[in-house]
């Protein structure tokens, strides 16, 4: 598969196929995601690998915090405390294809909570990826923690499998530290669901568009 295809390939799959990863394909695509660039080649990612029970303990005590009230905190702001009309406009219009794509009404609360409860289930895929990172590192590790994260994704679709990247996965930070507490003093950042995409779905029909280069590139002579 040519880069063009694969960058036009990746998306946010929300329904995934019962269908194992194996260890050797994780491995593969971790392997060549390692590449990435780096500041100073920190490297600052550390990967946890969640499969089978361990996978779902995780996630049903994310959705038992959920369903029960408890608002998730990350470790670091995510998303604007104030949105600027363009991007407000963005968010709205992309929970808005959703919702229209699965013919769930303004009105229908509870079918809204449930899609909603399937992020804390990370689609029902069969692997998590949990990216930590230490505490001390500054913005510019982000940074480089999104490239390496992009090029899991892009190795994952050269591969033939789906991902999702996922801030709900970091929405509780205490749940995962308290079932994973070799990382008790790390920062949770957020999640990646991976496996194969279930193309029966419709809720893997659409895609969010994306803005002409017109819209935020200047040229300078």
């Amino acid at each position: 598969m040519d880069l063009k295809t694969t960058l036009m390939e990746r998306k946010s799959t929300r329904a995934f196929l019962d269908k194992e990863v194996s260890m050797d394909t994780i491995n593969e695509i971790i392997e060549q995601s390692k590449t990435a660039p780096s500041g100073v080649n920190t490297q600052p990612w550390q990967v946890a690998v969640i499969k089978g029970e361990s996978k779902n303990n995780l996630c049903n005590k994310f959705e038992k915090a959920f369903r029960g009230g408890v608002k998730g905190a990350m470790d670091y702001k995510y998303y604007p405390v104030e949105w600027l009309d363009e991007y407000k406009q963005r968010r709205k219009e992309c929970g808005l294809m959703l919702y229209s794509t699965l013919n769930i009404s303004r009105e229908d609360k509870e079918r809204q909570l449930d899609q909603w409860a399937l992020n804390y289930q990370a689609f029902n895929a069969p692997v998590i990826l949990l990216f930590f990172i230490d505490r001390s590192m500054e913005k510019g590790s982000f940074m480089d923690y999104g490239m390496f994260i992009q090029s899991i994704m892009l190795s994952a679709v050269e591969k033939g499998l789906a991902t999702c990247p996922q801030a709900a996965l970091g929405e509780y930070p205490d749940i995962v530290r308290q079932e994973f507490p070799e990382y008790k003093d790390k920062m949770v950042l957020c999640g990646l669901a991976l496996g194969y995409e279930d193309k029966d779905q419709i809720v893997n029909s659409y895609r969010t568009p994306r803005e002409d280069i017109g819209c935020f590139v200047r040229y300078y002579n």
